[in-house]
């Protein structure tokens, strides 16, 4: 890259913002995608690579973890280095290890490269709402451009359950990741030509990798021990010897972001009581929702019958309840009741779902047993989003509403990828306590789904009550409440 291209202002660009942005979005899809497609096609990966239902969770959780772990790093880094260099970097990261998870042939290859492709999928995410940024200065098209983004984001997860279906079953479930490697392609290509290059603007040349590294190992460490701990027992050396070196790390990464001059989460930020009660609401209700859409797919797979592109079906609903609630639904609840109110409604009909979810039968229905719970949890995501990350953002400056969302995101991801751990641990230790009293497989599965989904929904619950009370009530603005649509 010369120097001349270097300092090129963005103004050639004007006239291809549009084009750019398209190019953002479908570079920002695919990231999405990737959170949903992989569910749909579990049982399937499960069967092809013989993972067991505890170690399976490591597909999903190896990517929400680097993920996690690396969000605020990425912003950080495009800060520094020039947010079109972080993002074409992000995106080839990405795609190669597209390339690598579908050509897998062995689950730990598999889990690695999903662990690579989480630490792309992480710059991408932090450097393209920035790019934005760049590209629309003016506040009407800045609104424009980001209402875009928030529909691309949501709508991800419906086209994401959809595609997995169809390409699981028609293809194979490695042409779930393969299918990544023409839009890389073609995103980097059309992102030469049409995103503006522009020099890092950070005041600060400090990295904080450290604090990225160790608390990425801390949880890896500690959601090993997790899945592993009802094949080593709970009590065993092992277990107890990587719990404690998971809470030693967290320490270090707690003394590194106290004393680092640049940290990646600054903990003067969790006496801000919104700031902290958004982190803790959020933890919870993660765990919930990525178990659920974990154990609920398998669940209509295994139990039910249900083929890859049904289950893709099934989801649909949900998908597109919370995508219609990002689209300015949610926005408008805040405007009107403020931020605690649709929180707390939004954590209690989600509740009410995995409560359902927890009564479905070994030959249950769709429309019965499945329907109801999966568009109350739609219902409940939708609507309890926005507030959240208002709630985060309301108590800091205007210039680090950025980095509140970020720590409120990683929370997001870090508490999803334990609290899957968590519950498919205690799912399959109950089907096998299930199995040894003489319940026939089938009664077993389901017996140990129904004590997940009514722990998350025990989850949901205190969410619910956590932000009830804890939340300090302040109306946003009309702009704030725009702001932060996903």
């Amino acid at each position: 890259m010369t120097h001349h291209e270097l300092a090129s202002p963005a103004a050639p660009h004007r006239d291809h913002r549009w084009a750019a942005l398209i190019v953002l979005c479908l570079g920002v899809l695919m990231i999405v995608l990737d959170t949903t497609i992989v569910n749909v096609a579990l049982p399937s990966i499960r069967a092809s690579l013989g993972f067991s239902e505890a170690s399976l969770a490591w597909v999903v959780n190896a990517y929400m973890l680097t993920f996690g772990g690396f969000l605020l790093l990425g912003g950080r880094l495009g800060d520094l280095y020039g947010h079109r260099r972080l993002f074409l970097a992000g995106i080839a990261l990405f795609t190669l290890a597209s390339l690598a998870c579908g050509m897998a042939e062995t689950q730990r290859f598999l889990i690695a490269a999903r662990g690579v492709q989480g630490l792309g999928g992480a710059v991408v995410s932090a450097v393209a709402l920035s790019l934005i940024m760049d590209l629309f200065t003016e506040p009407a098209d800045r609104a424009k451009a980001m209402g875009v983004y928030g529909f691309v984001c949501s709508a991800g997860g419906s086209i994401g359950v959809l595609l997995g279906g169809l390409l699981t079953s028609t293809l194979s479930w490695h042409w779930i990741f393969l299918v990544n490697l023409p839009i890389g392609i073609g995103v980097i290509a059309a992102s030469l030509r049409l995103l503006p290059a522009a020099r890092g603007a950070s005041a600060t040349r400090h990295l904080d990798v450290a604090g990225a590294v160790t608390v990425t190992a801390s949880l890896m460490i500690a959601t090993y021990a997790i899945v592993n701990g009802n094949e080593a027992g709970w009590m065993s050396t092992r277990t107890l010897g990587l719990l404690a070196l998971a809470l030693a790390l967290l320490a270090i990464f707690l003394q590194i972001e106290s004393h680092a001059r640049a940290p990646l989460m600054p903990l003067g930020m969790f006496r801000l009581r919104n700031v902290a009660t958004a982190n803790v609401v959020g933890v919870l209700w993660a765990g919930a929702m990525f178990a659920w859409f974990f154990l609920s797919a398998l669940y209509l797979q295994l139990v039910l019958g249900y083929g890859p592109m049904q289950v893709g079906l099934a989801f649909l609903p949900a998908n597109l309840v919370m995508a219609a609630f990002s689209l300015g639904l949610s926005a408008k609840l805040v405007m009107r009741f403020g931020i605690r109110l649709p929180f707390v409604a939004g954590m209690l009909l989600a509740a009410t779902g995995l409560a359902l979810f927890a009564q479905a039968p070994v030959d249950g229905s769709f429309v019965v047993h499945v329907l109801p719970g999966m568009t109350l949890l739609g219902l409940g995501a939708g609507i309890a989003f926005n507030p959240l990350l208002l709630a985060a953002m309301s108590d800091v400056a205007p210039t680090e509403s950025g980095l509140a969302s970020g720590v409120v995101n990683t929370a997001f991801m870090m508490g999803g990828a334990l609290g899957l751990a968590v519950l498919a641990s205690l799912a399959a230790a109950r089907s096998d306590a299930l199995l040894a009293f003489g319940a026939d497989r089938l009664a077993a599965i389901t017996g140990g789904y129904h004590v997940a989904f009514l722990i998350g929904a025990c989850f949901a619950v205190i969410a619910a009550v956590a932000g009830g009370v804890l939340f300090r009530v302040a109306a946003p603005s009309s702009g704030e409440a725009e702001a932060a649509m996903p």
